[in-house]
């Protein structure tokens, strides 16, 4: 397991792109055959993936963790970007489309991935938090997520989001995950940006398509940077951070935020004048 430690604001200024990239993006994840962790420390969130090609994948606690097994004291969301699997928890089976999440409660003891196809596998995306509660295993389809349609061809950021695990789908103690999706010759996923000083949140770009990019802007308002992102690939946002996007193609994101509160309208809108 990777462990990242986040800088602040302050420094953050100073940092070169590389730097950034080191510190925010998550390059590694959805490998074959692999369960790729990170771990960070803004609300100790860990991120990760499990794509299960030629073997079924087991999720096991880390030296970092001290636990027993991972849900011990956690939760976890999963989202599967791929092709159709069965992710197993504790000895029940949970039939995964594309675009099917799970949350998985505290105390699930086994977890597993598998994929109905090695040709064509299931690309399970993975965030978790600390959780001080046990809420049941919930499998919610892309059907069953609360579509939102937000946006307008002219500003170039029509969109759908769907909220996955949030208070009016499947309780969770601080966990709230979903995903957007950029109709097509949409490109802008947030803008005028926000913050919210509550919460962190990990995004996670995927269904880019080969050769193009998102552009990730974040940092305080003032003093913003980008990261060129490729499909498969996840930002780490501090809640001091604006967290916006723009691609040179349609794509699709999933947000999650973990902190002190669940409200999904909890944010600090800014103008699009205060951004520099």
């Amino acid at each position: 397991m990777q462990v990242r430690y986040s800088p602040d604001p302050v420094r953050f200024c100073r940092m070169t792109t590389q730097e950034v990239r080191d510190d925010f993006l998550i390059e590694s994840l959805f490998q074959p055959d692999v369960i790729e962790m990170v771990y960070s420390d803004v609300d100790r969130a860990i991120v990760g993936s499990a794509v299960p090609v030629d073997q079924t994948l087991s999720l096991t606690s880390a030296d970092e963790l001290r636990s027993d097994y991972f849900c011990q004291r956690r939760e976890l969301g999963i989202l599967n970007i791929g092709a159709a699997g069965v992710v197993t928890i504790d000895g029940t089976d949970y039939a995964m489309a594309n675009k099917d999440c799970l949350y998985v409660g505290r105390g699930s003891n086994e977890i597993s991935f598998a994929s109905d196809d090695k040709a064509g596998p299931a690309k399970y995306y993975l965030l978790s938090y600390p959780a001080h509660a046990d809420y049941p295993t919930v499998h919610i389809q892309k059907s069953e997520s609360a579509p939102i349609n937000l946006g307008t061809v002219e500003e170039s950021n029509k969109r759908t989001i769907f909220k996955c695990i949030c208070p009016d789908t499947a309780r969770s103690c601080q966990l709230v995950m979903g995903f957007t999706e950029l109709d097509p010759g949409c490109v802008w996923n947030t803008m005028p940006a926000h913050t919210h000083q509550r919460r962190m949140e990990v995004y996670m770009y995927f269904d880019v398509a080969d050769g193009a990019r998102v552009f990730h802007f974040m940092g305080k308002p003032d003093e913003t940077r980008h990261i060129s992102v490729d499909s498969g690939q996840a930002v780490i946002s501090p809640s001091w951070s604006i967290h916006s996007g723009v691609g040179t193609a349609a794509y699709t994101f999933c947000w999650g935020m973990g902190g002190e509160n669940q409200a999904f309208d909890d944010m600090d809108h800014l103008k699009i004048e205060d951004i520099k």
